[in-house]
């Protein structure tokens, strides 16, 4: 099964045990993948389910089996993270993805140097559906729209909300991090950190400061070693 080539579906694709294939899904099996009528696929709706699909002409599949998946973090990881400069987004959201994050909210704070634009979004939704796929994950994350740091931080719903600053005497995260917790958000900052202002919205909004090391990373370096401690957490 794992040599088996993956695909994301929308669940309106699925209708009756078939898979009605759009014409770039039929590029990517047919001209891409080389897959012939008969090849078999597994195709994944974003949500947690898996199937074992066959392909049964060039624009439809036969859903044989559902398949099991236990790919997916036991807690809910939320990652608030400050938008880079250029196209640093973008590897956070592929590296993030891998690493096993449910939820991206692109904030924008009193540093931030880009506003994206609508076409920046879906870029980002495509590269967690790819990376999801790559990494054999359940679920594809959900990226939100750029929100104002300050209407992100108060709107949480975390119970475990911990806000990662390179300046002062913070814990660490991986000393933070408690197993039991089903739901976590994790905020990343800026180039520059976060100001002052800013750390003392999120405290007083339930977020607890702490540190990601004795090193300063970089905007893009950040929310994926707090991910990978998230993960490293949860999986030994």
């Amino acid at each position: 099964m794992a040599k088996l080539q993956r695909i994301t579906i929308a669940p309106t694709q699925l209708q009756q045990e078939q898979i009605l294939l759009t014409s770039p899904q039929q590029h990517y099996l047919g001209r891409v993948l080389r897959l012939v009528e008969g090849d078999r696929f597994v195709a994944m709706d974003g949500k947690g389910k898996w199937w074992l699909a066959q392909l049964a002409g060039s624009d439809k599949a036969l859903v044989l089996e559902p398949l099991p998946v236990e790919t997916e973090l036991p807690a809910s990881t939320t990652l608030m993270v400050a938008l880079p400069k250029g196209n640093g987004l973008d590897e956070v959201v592929r590296c993030c993805t891998e690493l096993g994050v449910g939820c991206i909210v692109p904030v924008l704070s009193d540093r931030t140097l880009v506003h994206p634009s609508l076409q920046k979004l879906e870029r980002w939704q495509r590269i967690a559906a790819e990376a999801a796929e790559q990494s054999e994950r359940a679920i594809v994350p959900t990226i939100l729209e750029p929100v104002a740091f300050s209407a992100a931080i108060k709107s949480t719903l975390g119970t475990h909300c911990y806000l990662c600053e390179a300046r002062g005497e913070y814990p660490h995260l991986q000393s933070s991090l408690e197993r039991t917790a089903r739901a976590i958000v994790i905020a990343t900052g800026p180039e520059g950190g976060w100001t002052d202002t800013e750390i003392e919205i999120a405290i007083a909004s339930g977020f607890k400061p702490v540190s990601l090391g004795r090193r300063i990373l970089r905007a893009v370096t950040a929310p994926i070693v707090a991910l990978t401690l998230v993960a490293a957490s949860y999986e030994v």
